[in-house]
């Protein structure tokens, strides 16, 4: 018969001290992971609060956005009726509608077109800036060679060369087919190059070529033998009214919006721009888009377009 004896009170005191201590540190975890949920508790709170000022504070820089492309979009609208009506009356006294004018009069009238003609491409500029931020840019794209695309720059362009110290030459463009795309925005951008090639060229020559990027994208570029930019203002060249600090600039004034515009035009026509300059030496301003837009029609036989741009 086995030997049954009671256990030890010390055995059983042991027992009871460490299942007190376990316990003990079981109350100590639930107490660590209570406050450890409401620690975590309090972080959602405030992430969820700061996702919602981060919402709120998107729609206010929406409806900011909006509002300055509205009052853009007004104001260039309202400033270009009385600068229409500015530069007609000025072709009428320079076409001596109403008499004679004297060499003075001929050279103050002249500064009067110059300056409110300046003023009505800045007014375009911020228009068609307002119509790209509101994403009411209208694409309207179309087959056309590029003969006739550079033919019409070249038209645009002459009268302006007629007494300049600069040459403007086009290259014949080789191996290029016809392009699928909206030709006056891409236009608009060869002016923009354009406009700035001559602008910082005081001698020698801006030169317009077009080559093949790859099987599906062309490159035009625009290079001049002007005063060049440090590399230093490159990156910033494309933002909103930057301008270069030189003193050619402080004799020539501008939006700053040229270069800007045509880079979201680009953008709009699945391209991009850039640009290369050396100090001295000249500067190159390149815009590469795709040969066709998605989904263009299929190229006729005689369905060639010919651009036309404003003013030409």
């Amino acid at each position: 018969m086995p030997d049954v004896r009671p256990a030890p009170e010390n055995e059983l005191e042991q027992l009871e001290s460490r299942l007190s201590a376990l316990t003990r540190q079981l109350q100590q975890r639930d107490g660590e992971i209570a406050a450890m949920a409401e620690e975590l508790a309090e972080t959602n709170r405030g992430v969820v609060a700061l996702y919602a000022e981060l919402d709120d504070n998107a729609v206010r820089l929406q409806d900011a956005s909006e509002l300055k492309s509205r009052f853009l979009s007004y104001m260039s609208h309202e400033f270009r009726t009385p600068l229409g009506s500015i530069l007609s009356i000025v072709r009428l006294l320079q076409d001596r509608m109403d008499g004679p004018l004297t060499e003075e009069q001929a050279k103050q009238v002249g500064f009067i077109r110059s300056s409110a003609t300046e003023l009505l491409e800045m007014v375009n500029d911020l228009l068609d800036l307002a119509k790209v931020e509101a994403g009411r840019v209208t694409i309207s794209p179309a087959w056309f060679e590029m003969v006739d695309l550079f033919g019409a720059l070249r038209g645009m362009f002459k009268p302006i060369l007629a007494s300049s110290s600069i040459s403007l030459i086009f290259e014949e463009p080789v191996g290029i087919p016809a392009i699928y795309t909206d030709d006056k925005k891409l236009s608009q951008i060869l002016r923009n190059f354009i406009s700035n090639g001559l602008k910082f060229t005081e001698a020698g020559e801006v030169r317009v070529r077009a080559a093949m990027a790859s099987p599906d994208m062309v490159t035009f570029a625009v290079s001049d033998t002007g005063i060049g930019i440090p590399n230093e203002h490159l990156n910033a060249l494309f933002q909103d009214f930057i301008q270069v600090d030189a003193p050619i600039q402080k004799r020539l004034r501008g939006t700053g919006l040229g270069l800007s515009l045509s880079r979201r035009l680009a953008l709009v026509l699945g391209g991009d721009v850039s640009v290369q300059s050396e100090v001295g030496a000249g500067s190159t301003f390149s815009v590469t888009i795709p040969i066709q837009l998605p989904e263009g029609p299929p190229i006729a036989a005689s369905g060639r377009h010919r651009p036309k741009l404003d003013g030409v």
